[in-house]
């Protein structure tokens, strides 16, 4: 009896791991310009803070998204900045179910380029919009995660006050499903 436990456990664990990794491969980020094997180019790098970067935002494009999707989001964050702490570089919300793709410098800080509906927030440099990598020169290369999150919601409301983390609780609280990409990028200093 105690065997056939056993069996059977590790059948169900083993059917559940080959089941997930299928899941979470149906919803998938992918870029032309960046990844965890391109060197970032400096058209995605902050502009200031000794960063001379184009600061664009890279083109996205995603597939695969959970049924019920209604709306999507976009985040980039640097989990190692400010000693682990992390920083937001990016966050647009209300992206159209339609929406299965963001231009080069759909993030662009004036809003020009953003799907119809969608809305960016404020980041750690306390703009709206898109701002790139730029890590202090001491520090070893940080890795840069974005993520688009698929979302039961049609909108979230946006308070003008709102803020990166403020607004990810409500992000998480609606996500179906999310896909992420990472890259990494260092400078040197001078």
């Amino acid at each position: 009896m105690r065997n056939r436990l056993a069996v059977r456990s590790i059948v169900t664990l083993l059917a559940a791991a080959a089941l997930d990794p299928a899941f979470a491969a149906d919803f998938q980020l992918a870029s032309s310009d960046i990844g965890p094997d391109k060197p970032l180019a400096q058209e995605f790098v902050f502009s200031g803070f000794g960063c001379m970067g184009g600061n664009q935002s890279p083109a996205l494009r995603w597939s695969g998204a959970p049924a019920g999707t209604k709306s999507y989001a976009v985040a980039l964050f640097d989990p190692d900045a400010m000693q682990g702490r992390g920083f937001w570089h990016w966050l647009m919300v209300n992206i159209p179910a339609g929406t299965t793709s963001l231009s080069r410098d759909a993030g662009k800080n004036d809003g020009s380029r953003l799907p119809a509906g969608a809305a960016q927030i404020r980041n750690g440099f306390r703009v709206t919009g898109y701002s790139g990598s730029c890590p202090p020169p001491t520090d070893e290369p940080h890795g840069y995660v974005m993520t688009v999150y698929a979302l039961r919601v049609t909108t979230l409301n946006v308070p003008d006050d709102a803020t990166s983390p403020m607004m990810l609780a409500a992000i998480e609280t609606n996500t179906l499903g999310k896909a992420s990409l990472t890259y990494h990028f260092g400078r040197k200093p001078r």
